[in-house]
């Protein structure tokens, strides 16, 4: 049962975020590697997924592996520091840059408290190398291993769209790590829970995000899938999520103030926050043995 000061708590927000098509356009080797190492982006892709039907092979992996071979050929070490550097070359979709602060803001003058998370297949490193990822209380993304050197020599963590769902359960634990197996699997009461499911806020792109916006929805959280504006055959596929029911909304990739996007995470904040507020209102010994609705 929850104590008076864990009810008196203010809400804590999970707001996460896939990377590639969510954040910014495209994939971040096409705006960073791959240019690097002179490949074209059509060519990495479907060597990429040949290699995948070839040796039955999981993609992530697949693009990981040919990364590093393609480093090698052209005598183009890939180290940490490679990594970040391509992370500056990211360019995001409108409003993103401002987007942080304005959702704080908001979120503190609701009551509530937010973080923001990214699980990604893309490269952690990367990420971290971007204008935004200051913002973010924990990445979760594909990286590779180093050398004594810091050259890149194996995949580390690789993060595909089935395995995206456990790094929902670690921010809904509180585990920001990817090796603790322990604690993850072990059972945790909801109360005790820093971030309740149904708190979370999911945005992706596409299919590769449904198993985690699917889980959210599931456990009462919100999840919106995004697409670039004025792309027809991808607003047709993210509407096709909602219809099947594998999301809440569909909205364009637009960050900016007023925007559909802005409006839409503003809301389902508005709406964790009097919840809570609603919750308080009980004062039933057995409050905290109910299953959460």
């Amino acid at each position: 049962m929850k104590t008076q000061r864990q009810r008196s708590r203010k809400p804590r927000v999970a707001l996460v975020y896939d990377f590639d098509g969510t954040l910014a356009p495209g994939n971040m080797q096409e705006q960073s590697f791959l240019p690097a190492v002179n490949i074209n982006k059509k060519k990495f892709w479907n060597d990429n997924l040949a290699r995948t039907k070839e040796h039955d092979m999981d993609e992530i992996l697949s693009y990981m592996e040919l990364m590093l071979e393609h480093s090698r050929a052209t005598k183009t070490p890939v180290r940490r520091d490679t990594f970040k550097e391509y992370g500056q070359r990211i360019k995001f979709f409108p409003g993103v840059d401002t987007w942080f602060s304005r959702v704080g803001t908001f979120a503190k003058q609701a009551g509530v408290v937010v973080a923001h998370y990214i699980i990604s297949s893309g490269n952690q490193e990367t990420i971290e190398g971007t204008s935004i990822a200051r913002h973010f209380a924990h990445i979760y993304a594909s990286r590779f291993r180093y050398d004594e050197n810091g050259v890149a020599v194996w995949p580390a963590l690789a993060i595909n769209y089935t395995n995206k769902a456990q790094f929902l359960f670690r921010i809904n634990k509180g585990i920001e790590n990817a090796y603790d197996n322990s604690t993850i699997n072990q059972y945790t009461p909801e109360e005790q829970r820093p971030v309740p499911f149904r708190n979370f806020i999911y945005l992706g792109d596409g299919l590769t995000d449904v198993p985690a916006m699917k889980m959210v929805t599931y456990q009462g959280g919100k999840s919106i899938v995004v697409y670039k504006a004025r792309t027809g055959g991808a607003k047709t596929r993210a509407h096709n999520l909602v219809e099947q029911h594998r999301a809440d909304i569909a909205v364009p990739a637009d960050y900016r103030s007023g925007r559909l996007l802005d409006k839409a995470v503003k809301a389902a904040i508005q709406q964790i926050a009097a919840r809570h507020t609603f919750e308080q209102c009980d004062t039933s010994p057995l409050k905290g043995l109910r299953p959460p609705k």
